[in-house]
């Protein structure tokens, strides 16, 4: 207890309180003569404000320098006397000259004292440098030479040089990159005054190539008659392994009674052209049997096999930015694939395809991602008489896999402050624009083909033509440590125009499962009030073409690194047009699925539940149980709650890997 106030009084005294008073009681148990409790009493009392603040002669120069950036000074008369803000100021100074060639000044080379007694409950201030500074901390320094010392993959000592502009380049071996990629990198040239911020700039910039496992700089005094005043600097860096594999191996098992293993290899090289690109390669194959009544039955099997490859510079490759593409992360990526899959018994699908990325990071809470080019192309090698027969009674089904061709465009956006300092309740918000087919109608427009000409093609297939609309948001609210309300609401829409008024199957909205609407699995809700007939293949038709989601939880620490939630999820899908396929009888196939907003309110799915998760910090497992409040289709119960059946059967559970939002 003594040392407990101690520290309470000195903590006190750190924010200006010099006549806060700390106290401890020791209370004892009167049942138990063994037992006390402890009454620690802290008195605050009325802090004490700076009152007038003067900052002590340096020298000449640097006396200018903090002069004429008075105005971001951190301490003003009237604030409360506070260590912190002391220390910040302390390092603003050091900044401030060491972005102007003080290579050797230091934070702790600058004091305080502190008049307390002049002016009663005021602080009388003097900035003031440290007794007896070196010379060396009191003079600017320029650049001399510089030289990077390229040492090998296992740290070999580099045996040959190059000379490239003013820069010497030592390597080991063989020149590995281009001296180009490591000069354009370089935020200081000889002869110019020493820069903090020049210098974290460079190691930013060589790091974010990818290729070195780390890049130090060391700077030493040029020895000379004359006064020193220049430094010369070596970059010392070591090569990162050239190559990184991979191995992931999983199991499956679905509702279908379908089982099986799979396997993703990954093959990554560095440095592919001598600028930092990276290749890779990754194979991914799978393999499913049919258990259960169908067991021993080969014609159930089905597998699945891919080789995707990628090409990423550490740059915007079009158009050229100059300098200025190494003031932030940005990334160009093409990627190719090919993807076989077969379902034994109803088809063989082959989809390949590619697209050109650019990902660019400006500031460190906005990210922007701008694929111009993305071309994906289905084609449906084999349908079976059983597979005829699914696609005729799930049209969406086979609208999703025949033959088509998908040529888009795409941009996403990425706000997220949950790395800024002192943001204690960060916001994540993403929006995403797709637009596909535009181009290609436009090409066939030029030849004279009407824009809204309907059944186009492209190679022999037809191509989709939409627009497509997504955003999230994501809040969390954290009350103190062991407690949180983490939320989120997510609206999509899909137009669809022109070539097609069906969207691709795979561009639709669904909700449910471990990441939404955690009361019902995946796609077993909508659209909008529409319930299909129980039946082995009736989840297929219950995507949309506008969805709204929202979600609150409340998380508590349970004990060390359990945690506990209690949740609410509501949401659905719609049709923004009215479903035109029909029945055999002639009656729509999905009736009530149309968003409408007499309806709107009714049709929004809501569940409830609790979880438990272990937080590992780098991974988090995650068990939740959700019950169903409100189905958003009519049934034999009538009033808002609307659930009918046991309580274990309409009970979803779900575990799942991570966070749901």
């Amino acid at each position: 207890p003594d040392v407990r106030v101690k520290v309470a009084r000195n903590l006190l005294n750190e924010y200006g309180y010099f006549n806060g008073e700390t106290s401890f009681e020791v209370i004892p148990d009167p049942k138990n003569p063994r037992k006390a409790k402890l009454e620690y009493s802290v008195t605050m009392n009325d802090p004490y404000t700076l009152d007038s603040i003067q900052y002590v002669h340096i020298r000449h120069r640097a006396d200018s320098l903090i002069d004429a950036t008075i105005g971001d000074r951190i301490l003003h008369k009237g604030e409360n006397f506070n260590v912190v803000q002391l220390q910040a100021e302390r390092e603003r100074i050091s900044s401030l000259l060491r972005n102007n060639g003080y290579y050797y000044f230091r934070p702790d080379f600058i004091t305080y004292q502190a008049d307390t007694l002049l002016n009663p409950g005021k602080v009388a201030l003097r900035v003031a440098p440290k007794e007896s500074l070196p010379p060396s901390a009191l003079r600017p320094w320029k650049l001399g030479d510089i030289s990077v010392w390229l040492n090998g993959y296992q740290n070999e000592t580099p045996t040959d040089s190059i000379r490239y502009k003013d820069l010497t380049i030592h390597y080991e071996g063989k020149l590995r990159v281009r001296p180009s990629v490591i000069y354009n990198r370089l935020y200081f040239k000889p002869g110019e005054l020493y820069n903090q911020r020049a210098q974290e700039r460079t190691q930013t910039a060589l790091s974010r190539l990818g290729i070195f496992r780390y890049a130090e700089l060391q700077y030493s005094p040029r020895d000379t008659m004359r006064r020193q005043d220049t430094l010369d600097l070596r970059i010392n860096t070591v090569y990162d392994l050239p190559l990184d594999g991979e191995l992931e191996l999983n199991v499956t098992a679905k509702s279908n009674d379908q089982v099986g293993p799979g396997a993703i290899f990954s093959v990554t090289k560095r440095n592919v052209f001598g600028g930092g690109e990276t290749f890779g390669v990754k194979l991914r194959g799978s393999y499913e049997w049919q258990t259960g009544q169908n067991k021993g039955s080969s014609l159930m099997n089905s597998w699945e096999m891919g080789v995707s490859t990628s090409l990423t510079f550490p740059r915007v490759v079009f158009p050229h930015l100059g300098k200025r593409e190494f003031d932030f992360p940005a990334t160009t990526t093409f990627r190719l694939y090919i993807n076989q899959l077969n379902r034994a018994k109803y088809y063989k699908l082959l989809s390949f395809g590619g697209n050109a990325t650019y990902d660019f990071q400006p500031t460190r809470t906005s990210r922007h991602s701008i694929t111009p080019f993305k071309l994906t192309f289905n084609v449906l090698q084999h349908q079976s008489e059983d597979f005829k027969v699914l696609a005729q009674a799930n049209p969406a089904l086979y609208v999703s896999l025949r033959n088509q061709f998908i040529p888009a465009m795409e941009y996403t956006y990425t706000y997220d402050n949950a790395s800024v300092r002192r943001i204690k309740n960060p916001i994540w918000w993403q929006s995403t624009v797709t637009s596909a087919g535009n181009i290609t109608s436009l090409i066939y427009r030029a030849f004279g083909k009407p824009f809204n000409e309907k059944d186009k093609s492209l190679l022999g297939a037809p191509f989709a033509q939409f627009v497509k609309l997504n955003t999230e948001l994501r809040h969390l609210w954290n009350l103190d440590k062991n407690n949180a309300i983490a939320s989120r609401v997510a609206v999509g829409a899909l137009f669809t125009y022109g070539n097609a008024t069906v969207a691709p199957y795979s561009e639709q909205f669904y909700v449910g499962g471990a990441n939404s609407i955690r009361a019902f699995t995946v796609r077993s809700v909508g659209p909008g009030g529409y319930h299909p007939e129980e039946g082995k293949y009736s989840y297929l038709d219950q995507t949309g073409t506008f969805r709204f989601e929202a979600n609150v939880e409340y998380r508590f620490r349970i004990f060390k690194s359990f945690w506990g939630a209690t949740f609410l999820d509501a949401g659905n899908v719609w049709l923004l047009r009215k479903d035109r396929k029909l029945l055999a009888d002639g009656t729509e196939a999905r009736p009530n699925s149309q968003l409408r907003l007499k309806t709107f309110p009714k049709q929004i799915a809501l569940g409830t539940g609790v979880g438990i998760r272990y937080d590992m910090d780098i991974l988090v497992f995650r068990l939740d149980f959700g019950i169903p409040l409100h189905l958003p289709y009519d049934t034999d119960r009538s009033g808002y709650y609307n659930v009918t059946g046991a309580f274990f059967k309409n009970l979803g559970i779900h575990f799942a890997i991570g966070y749901p939002f």
